[in-house]
């Protein structure tokens, strides 16, 4: 997808389900389950194909060469709060917070 130019990132695809797909003027398009597909850009048969083409060439060796895991990785851990440079993952920390909730 992004050598098509057609990767988004999370808040990339949260944004435009918002302005495309929500708040766009237009009635809704929705799948035949009455679905709202944010995953249309995936599915297009040109990337459905290029998956299928890679898919079986794909082993522990070279699927670093084939794929971008790394770059999904890294993603993935920001979902979450974890990958982010200035961060000292091994400072210890206390789990438990006590704050005021009655103002």
């Amino acid at each position: 997808m992004k050598e098509k130019g057609i990767h988004e990132g999370c808040i990339e695809q949260i944004q435009r389900l918002f302005t495309t797909k929500l708040y766009n003027g237009n009635i809704l398009e929705l799948d035949e389950a009455g679905r709202i597909r944010i995953d249309d850009l995936e599915m297009r048969a040109d990337v459905q194909d290029a998956v299928a083409e890679l898919w079986p060439r794909v082993t522990t060796e070279n699927l670093d060469e084939i794929s971008d895991f790394s770059g999904h990785q890294q993603e993935f851990l920001k979902l979450f709060g974890f990958g982010l440079q200035g961060t000292d993952y091994e400072l210890d920390v206390n789990p438990e917070i006590v704050f005021d909730s009655s103002s």
